[in-house]
């Protein structure tokens, strides 16, 4: 965990040199006015800030858009209770804003955007507020004061942006580990890489890409600095999808493999996508993303306490992933599980699947399904005597039904063309 502060009165480089604090000769109660107008400031510092600063225009990702809403109208929230307490403290905001700067780091952003975005929205903060000040009919050396407070605010905010960047950087890696970095980078992207491409940058890595891979996205953790899990096996390639940490795996499918990154992983809560071919990492992600959404809450007074990580596997999320989301994923978790059914043949693999989930929609009543597919019932019950040999599971198995007749859907639309 990467802790900006313990204090920002207790000599935190952060605050070093910073001694003026002008907000405390602002009197408490002009708190009053200010706090009624901060939902609707904030709404006109973002428009503000992609108007003055292209490089945060993401239309794309709104999910970035929500930390920068969050730490924005944190930070006016703060303000405003600095000037109704001045002693109130420093930690959680100082925290935020040395996570946002760490991100950016570890993201390749350049700190001067940031920077840059944070003096245009002090900037229309303060418009707005002195504005306001005037209209209230306030003293002018009161609106100067208040300047002044602002202006203070932004270089203790910057400089906790500043700390966090740095730190980043000091903890990058050496050029094996950015290399790693990129080629992670690389994997995801969208569209895919030329293969000659990810081949090239694995060698450079010392990462040799393998037959197949998977995706795993981890929900962040307060305080954590935007950094990932510590101690993680060096197979993985790891780094940052959103502003969450992202990992790799390699070859997900040995045995017990992913129930030992699960036992790596404590107090942490991800989601791992399906198993994929390398140039198909792009979906392995995608749904990791959707199956994140289906993790657990951590109990707040439950943090820590557990030995292992929680781990949601998308493939064993596939009738409420596929509710939301579509048939990607039924289509590659088809193709598994129900490999038998390729290996009979396209005409009887097809046949079988059809009677499979007649069968299944008449809770196995042999006639029932026999009327609707036309044929005998006893050569309904031949054709369920031959799933039953082809498959390792139960393909009566009502706890599957749902998830199966899914697959089979998906295997007969791909194949009946």
């Amino acid at each position: 965990m990467t802790a900006a502060y313990e204090d920002p009165h207790s000599g935190s480089p952060v605050l070093e040199g910073l001694t003026e604090e002008p907000w405390r000769d602002v009197p408490a109660e002009e708190a009053r006015w200010m706090r009624p107008r901060l939902p609707d400031l904030l709404g006109v510092m973002v428009k503000g800030v992609l108007r003055h600063v292209p490089e945060y225009d993401r239309p794309g990702d709104a999910a970035y858009w929500r930390v920068a809403e969050a730490a924005v109208a944190h930070a006016m929230e703060h303000f405003v209770q600095m000037i109704a307490d001045p002693d109130t403290s420093w930690k959680e905001v100082y925290q935020v804003f040395f996570d946002v700067g760490y991100g950016e780091a570890v993201e390749g952003r350049s700190l001067e955007h940031l920077q840059n975005a944070m003096r245009v929205g002090s900037r229309i903060a303060w418009r707005h507020l002195a504005v306001e000040a005037e209209r209230l009919g306030r003293p002018r050396a009161l609106v100067s004061l208040l300047a002044e407070a602002n202006f203070a605010y932004l270089d203790a905010l910057a400089s906790a942006a500043a700390h966090g960047y740095a730190r980043a950087r000091e903890k990058a890696a050496g050029e094996r580990e950015q290399r790693r970095g990129r080629l992670l980078a690389l994997l995801l992207s969208d569209p895919p890489a030329p293969p000659e491409v990810a081949r090239e940058q694995s060698a450079r890595a010392g990462w040799p890409l393998p037959r197949r891979l998977a995706v795993i996205v981890l929900r962040p953790r307060p305080g954590s600095g935007g950094e990932g899990p510590a101690g993680l096996p060096p197979s993985l390639l790891t780094g940052l999808d959103r502003g969450r940490p992202c990992l790799i795996m390699p070859d997900p499918d040995g045995p017990g493999r992913v129930d030992e990154l699960t036992a790596t992983l404590a107090g942490w809560t991800g989601a791992i996508g399906p198993s994929v071919p390398v140039e198909e990492a792009g979906t392995s992600l995608l749904w990791a993303r959707r199956a994140l959404d289906l993790a657990p809450a951590e109990p707040a007074g439950r943090r820590g306490a557990r030995r292992g990580g929680v781990l949601v596997r998308a493939e064993e999320h596939l009738p409420s992933l596929l509710l939301r989301e579509g048939g990607t994923l039924a289509a590659i978790v088809a193709s598994r599980r129900l490999a038998p059914l390729d290996a009979a043949g396209p005409r009887q693999g097809l046949r079988l699947a059809v009677t499979l989930l007649e069968c299944m929609k008449h809770g196995f009543n042999a006639t029932g399904a026999a009327e609707v597919l036309c044929v005998h019932p006893q050569t309904v019950r031949y054709r369920l005597a031959q799933l039953h040999e082809m498959f390792d599971f139960d393909i009566e198995d009502p706890e599957i039904r749902l998830e199966t007749m899914l697959l089979l859907h998906t295997w007969i639309q791909r194949h009946d063309a």
